[in-house]
């Protein structure tokens, strides 16, 4: 696999869990994020401890808590975001909504809100139809926020694969789909990196007159006088 110039690694946020401790949806997070850090990319998690002390976002109020803060300025740095949320009723729960909502500090960024990031969406669920559903709805907040969802994103259906602990799961198939989803967050970082950073190199170099187009030299005094 290749990796990453060590100067240039991106940064892949994650954000994800429940408020139970070691929820089977952080740890599928974290597996995620480990394929990011296995295709070179520099992570930081967000997990359900951490969302769960986020206080309702107010867009009316113009405080901010130091929670709410750290988040927004993680996000502003990012360069790929990897998003996970349990399947509650057939949507996104309101843990992970929050933090989404919260994200609406950065609407008037120069890359407003999710713009130019990759973004890569985990769901689990108790059954495949809300892992699915919920998935669609996933990536539709994502397109709201202008981010770009990777091309694979994992449904997991938890009455099938048990996390265990922290470093284990009964299938071998989801740790793979995990990691494809962290491995295309960080790949796709790069990839609009180095894009940007080429538009910026040819609008800042010089633009080099075609071979004849200097002007003569009777062109000029004609000109002078």
């Amino acid at each position: 696999m290749n990796r990453f110039d060590q100067n240039r690694r991106p940064l892949v946020i994650g954000i994800g869990g429940t408020t139970r401790a070691a929820s089977s949806t952080e740890r599928a997070l974290a597996f995620a994020l480990r394929g990011a850090e296995q295709a070179g990319a520099r992570t930081r998690l967000f997990g359900g401890a951490f969302l769960h002390g986020l206080p309702h976002y107010a867009p009316e109020s113009a405080h901010r808590t130091e929670q709410q803060l750290e988040l927004i300025e993680a996000v502003r740095h990012a360069d790929a975001l990897i998003i996970a949320t349990p399947g509650y009723h057939g949507g996104v729960s309101g843990l992970v909504k929050n933090a989404l909502d919260t994200l609406e500090e950065l609407r008037a960024d120069e890359r407003p809100y999710l713009d130019g990031r990759a973004v890569g969406c985990i769901v689990t669920a108790y059954g495949w139809q809300a892992a699915g559903s919920v998935l669609t709805s996933l990536r539709a907040i994502v397109h709201a926020l202008r981010g770009w969802p990777t091309p694979f994103g994992a449904g997991i259906n938890t009455l099938e694969t048990r996390f265990d602990s922290a470093d284990t799961c009964s299938d071998p198939k989801v740790v793979e789909q995990l990691a494809t989803v962290g491995q295309q967050a960080a790949q796709f970082a790069l990839a609009f990196r180095t894009h940007h950073e080429g538009l910026a190199s040819a609008a800042s170099a010089p633009v080099a007159s075609p071979a004849g187009d200097e002007p003569r030299a009777s062109h000029v005094l004609a000109l002078a006088n």
